[in-house]
């Protein structure tokens, strides 16, 4: 049974990149059936949230904040630098008061990815990195989500701000918490003896979150069809940014290897889509929620094709070290 499940948690993982476009689609076409069933998605998202809190303690987070330099950065370049950049796009293309740009906006804000961990296992970065920006990205979203909104838009908007700071406390930050301490509890035990139920899970609760949003919003997505062709190119340009702003800036710790490169990439790169969808639906118009909705198609395929380009300039490095080592020999 163990192996059964650990089997498929790994398999979900290795084809997330296919498997949650697929599943959008999925709720664009079911949409009328499911659309009932769209109050179930703060129950799951939480879930997903808790799951992810059991395999970090007090310890993790405080390890990585004995070097606070990365987390900083990381912070700065997705919060910071990437909403601007953000919201500049938005408005050259549709305007400062466009939902789009707002979506835009709202695609960078929200917290890191909790997939990112995943890619960043599988790159060999920080794991213990990635997951600490995690858990202290969730941490502080409250904040920064509906403060960026109001620094950036003002009064050209108008939204329940306490209303979304109690929504991401009790989607994110309360089931984070809850998991670090049946973490601390259990002295990390209870994440690998839970895993065989737990991980597959997380994992349908994740794939539902996209499933329901996407079956909330299609009623909307058809008359919007003329927009998507400017819509797609900026939040294809945005997700590339947001990516390849981690892996450029990470030159400014003057870390050796490519461990903390890959990890800043990834972290700074990938969003929690789904506290995206949450927001964008619950606070905003439809239209907000458009540039998320694509990020998600967006973010696991590029995600995998960093992941090529990682490979093939390690491959590279590792001919130019035996080329140099033989070079060496010969003198």
């Amino acid at each position: 049974m163990r192996e059964t499940m650990d089997m498929w948690t790994r398999m979900f993982e290795k084809y997330m990149f296919a498997i949650i476009p697929c599943t959008l689609l999925l709720g664009f076409i079911l949409s009328r059936p499911l659309i009932a069933y769209t109050d179930w998605i703060p129950y799951l998202f939480a879930f997903v949230t808790f799951v992810m809190g059991i395999g970090c303690g007090r310890k993790h987070v405080q390890d990585v904040l004995k070097k606070p330099l990365p987390v900083v950065l990381t912070l700065v370049l997705a919060h910071l630098v990437a909403p601007l950049l953000a919201y500049e796009l938005g408005l050259l293309l549709f305007g400062a008061g466009s939902p789009y740009t707002i979506g835009l906006v709202l695609f960078t804000a929200i917290p890191l990815g909790v997939s990112s961990v995943l890619w960043v296992g599988m790159s060999s970065g920080n794991v213990a990195l990635a997951l600490a920006l995690v858990i202290v990205d969730s941490a502080i979203s409250p904040f920064v989500v509906p403060g960026l909104i109001e620094w950036l838009f003002g009064a050209s908007i108008q939204f329940d701000t306490p209303g979304m700071i109690l929504d991401l406390m009790l989607i994110i930050v309360l089931p984070t918490l809850l998991g670090m301490v049946v973490y601390e509890l259990s002295g990390g035990k209870f994440k690998p003896w839970s895993a065989p139920i737990t991980q597959p899970l997380s994992k349908l609760c994740f794939a539902g979150v996209v499933l329901l949003n996407a079956a909330a919003i299609a009623p909307q997505l058809s008359a919007l069809k003329g927009d998507l062709l400017l819509v797609i190119p900026s939040v294809l340009i945005t997700v590339a940014f947001c990516y390849g702003l981690g892996y450029v800036c990470s030159g400014i710790l003057r870390a050796k290897g490519r461990e903390l490169p890959v990890t800043l990439a990834y972290t700074s790169g990938m969003r929690n889509i789904s506290v995206g969808m949450v927001i964008a639906m619950g606070y905003f118009s439809p239209q907000t929620a458009v540039p998320v909705v694509l990020g998600i198609m967006l973010q696991q395929p590029m995600a995998t094709l960093q992941y090529s380009i990682f490979q093939r300039v390690e491959a590279y490095r590792s001919r130019q070290r035996l080329k140099e080592a033989n070079y060496i020999k010969g003198d």
